[in-house]
């Protein structure tokens, strides 16, 4: 081959098993040389085939298994200097059967004086981005903007931005403050069990293993009568902890029970979702099993509460309807683990409970779990009415109508001109440049439509990436598109297909669950786009990928071009609940769109607060489904998105914002009803208000969340708003769509349709406040 300086050069060896199969097939090299002793040494070359690094950073080996009678594609890469001597390279490549003799192919590369300055990756088909799979970008353990480094007064304390951690000696949150609001009523409590009594464990041996800006982690061992147990966390600067405890059986023993117990203050278990509820008020008493997709649960309320995830299965992304692991074995014990609610007088205990088992001598169960301390960053309602959203999946580019309308923020949606291809805009690069370049020119942000659950046909390596087997693309039954079938034949599993003229299609194929090397080249994808096309951030559609992945992309989008913004979307119909399976994201996410097949008429405020808003979480978002419900929406400062076509509905919230700016809404306080003194209320509890307060004026909205007529009455905190109630007068500006011109009396009772509501301007004498 012919290469240049500075390029990581790709090239493929075929391998042909003519009379048996090959189950492990090996590859090696010698290193490259030239005459004087100048060379590429072996760490310059890779099999991508048989070696690799996941996405935590760790190398691995595969094994290949060929077929006799069958042709494996190996590719291979070159990782050549800029600063090494031109000339002719020789070398070898060492392949064959783990324990046989190994053929020689010979390799010459001639790599010339010209310089590649950007590896290759300008020009796609060198196949240079293949190194991407192996790349560790974002790996390290540094803290994330907007969070500072951890402090520690000592070993059993952490400070964290706007949160303190308080540790016993088992490692468990004793103490967890959100600002100045404790969320625990007591310590946590992992319990073991034995025949019958509580197994009583020694003072645990306390060690160490990290201690970094970003993240600490330590270890323990000790024992009691009949186990012997090993105990590992860590914490993470965004308030995430991660625990594993390791139970090993010292004799043949009835395990009656493993519990882990949560005792939270009884004010702060206000809401919650999981345990096979949706987001609702707080029950007396409830009890669950494994059922439907959950694996996690969240308790609390604005100012504070926590979300838990029960690890140990082999994904630990969101449960999405594509793929349904089992659960972890542990917790789950055949189905006689669940879940339970106990609401007392000053606490609301929730206990996870495996279930007896028998245990022979040396047995050991792994039980695994994360804690995700929330609000995970303060609430930004400013953002929310500024920075506006228009999403337009066909036709992308806003017009003069759209800008007037006070539009920031651009959404470029595949299957158009500028993305045409699902999660592979690397062959669009210069429409999607200028398509940037041009919205930037009108003071507008741009973000793109880039995931990985599903792969163009259109991707250039799609070979090499099916060279790799199961590891990147789902093997399936195949079928699909026409082109699908005649390339690929079989083995995959065709998903988004779409059609945009008559020369162009994109035939998508799903990508592997867990976390293949793909996610180490779509990450740094990102950096690349960020560098070369100056988007703003991305639009993330439904992903499936663990919280250290998100994390990544954060790190990257922060080191290239500080501000850049991740939107979530999900469609509640395909995620079963996307408040839940997201949470372990919400730290690094900066919007919600929340979402499809979120039916807004039928739900409870309890449930629009938790699952929709994303309020208890410190995030805002926007509604989709059937054009929302601009009354109730109102209630947390929530529109769709301009032009969004959903339901055969088109979004339009233009006349609402126009009420935004006429107010000056960005520049308010919201106080809504999730406050623990409201500012303003109602006499009817399913009927809601909340109040955007500015120096001199308040803008207040009222929306009903039952299915009957309300005549309501204001009860409004006078002295908080810093207003005379003598003389007040509430008016209803005339807004399309939404309602009618007229005027209330503060001593009115306010007739309120169901699943409507008002936006109405407060006016009178303002004093101090």
């Amino acid at each position: 081959g012919i290469a240049q300086r500075n390029e990581y050069y790709v090239f493929q060896v075929a391998v042909f098993t003519a009379r048996a199969d090959v189950e492990d097939l090996k590859v090696s090299f010698t290193g490259l040389e030239v005459p004087g002793g100048v060379s590429l040494g072996t760490d310059k070359l890779t099999c991508f085939n048989t070696e690799g690094v996941d996405t935590y950073g760790n190398p691995f080996e595969k094994k290949i298994r060929v077929r006799e009678g069958c042709v494996q594609a190996l590719w291979m890469g070159v990782d050549i200097p800029e600063d090494i001597r031109p000339g002719t390279y020789h070398g070898k490549i060492l392949i064959g059967p783990a324990e046989d003799e190994k053929q020689e192919v010979t390799v010459k590369l001639k790599v010339k004086s010209g310089i590649l300055k950007d590896r290759g990756d300008g020009e796609p088909w060198r196949h240079s981005r293949l190194r991407w799979l192996n790349s560790t970008a974002g790996l390290d353990d540094h803290p994330v903007t907007p969070y500072s480094a951890i402090k520690q007064p000592d070993n059993f304390v952490a400070e964290l931005t706007g949160k303190k951690i308080t540790v016993g000696a088992a490692g468990l949150p004793e103490s967890i403050l959100v600002g100045d609001t404790e969320v625990l009523n007591r310590s946590m409590i992992f319990t073991v069990y034995g025949d019958p009594e509580e197994e009583h464990f020694s003072a645990p041996e306390y060690r160490n293993v990290l201690n970094s800006r970003g993240k600490v982690s330590g270890e323990y061992t000790c024992q009691s009568e009949h186990f012997q147990l090993s105990g590992e966390g860590a914490l993470e600067s965004d308030g995430y902890l991660r625990y594993r405890f390791q139970l090993k059986a010292m004799e043949n023993i009835s395990l009656q029970d493993v519990r882990l117990e949560i005792p939270f203050r009884r004010e702060m278990a206000e809401y919650m979702m999981g345990m096979g509820l949706p987001g609702t008020a707080m029950p007396g008493k409830h009890k669950a099993k494994w059922e439907g997709p959950e694996d996690s649960f969240w308790i609390g309320n604005t100012r504070g509460g926590l979300w838990v995830e029960l690890r140990g299965s082999d994904y630990h992304g969101p449960l999405l309807n594509l793929y349904h692991p089992v659960p972890p074995a542990s917790w789950h014990n055949q189905g006689k683990g669940g879940f339970s609610i106990d609401r007392g007088e000053s606490e609301v205990v929730v206990t996870v409970f495996s279930g007896e088992r028998e245990l022979e001598k040396g047995d050991e169960l792994a039980y695994e779990f994360a804690l995700l301390v929330t609000p995970v960053k303060n609430l930004n309602p400013a953002s929310q009415f500024r920075e506006r959203y228009f999403h337009n999946a066909a036709n992308p580019d806003p017009g003069p109508e759209d800008l007037e309308a006070g539009i920031r923020i651009v959404n470029l949606h595949h299957a158009n001109a500028f993305n045409p291809y699902i999660n592979y805009p690397f062959k669009a690069v210069e429409a999607m440049k200028s398509f940037v370049e041009r919205n930037h020119q009108k003071g507008l942000k741009v973000k793109i439509y880039y995931t990985i659950r599903e792969l163009t046909n259109h991707v250039i390596e799609i070979w090499a990436l099916r060279s790799l087997g199961d590891e990147i693309f789902e093997h399936g039954p195949g079928g699909g598109y026409p082109w699908l079938r005649e390339h690929l034949v079989s083995g995959y599993r065709p998903q988004w297909y779409q059609h945009s003229d008559d020369t162009t299609v994109d035939a998508s194929i799903l990508t592997a669950p867990g976390e293949g090397r793909w996610i180490n080249y779509y990450i740094e994808g990102l950096g690349w786009l960020i560098r070369h096309v100056d988007i703003d951030g991305l639009y993330l559609d439904d992903v499936s990928f663990d919280r250290h992945i998100v994390k990544r992309m954060k790190k990257i989008m922060e080191a290239e071009k500080p501000g850049c913004i991740i939107d979530l979307h999900s469609n509640t119909g395909f995620s079963k609940g996307p408040a839940m399976q997201y949470a372990e994201y919400f730290p690094y996410v900066d919007k919600l769109w929340f979402g499809e097949s979120f039916m807004y008429n039928e739900m409870s405020y309890e449930n629009w607060l938790v699952e929709v808003s994303g309020i208890p979480f410190g995030l805002m978002g926007d509604m989709l489904h059937g054009g929302g419900n601009p009354w109730l929406g109102m209630v947390f400062g929530m529109t769709t998105r301009l032009p969004w076509f959903t339901e055969g509905v088109l979004c339009d919230p233009v006349a609402i914002w126009k009420i935004w700016d006429e107010f000056g809404i960005e520049h308010s306080r919201m106080a809504g009803p999730w406050e623990l003194d409201p500012v303003v209320e109602t006499d009817q509890p399913d009927v809601k208000a909340t109040a955007y307060l500015r120096e001199d004026s308040v803008l207040i909205s009222v929306g009903n969340f039952s299915d009957d007529p309300h005549a309501v009455k204001l009860q409004i905190n006078w002295d908080r708003i810093g207003m005379d109630p003598d003389g007040a007068i509430l008016t209803a500006p005339g807004i399309e769509d939404f309602q009618e011109s007229q005027q209330f009396e503060v001593t009115d009772r306010i007739p309120v349709q169901p699943r409507k509501g008002y936006l109405l301007y407060l006016a009178g004498k303002t004093g101090s406040r």
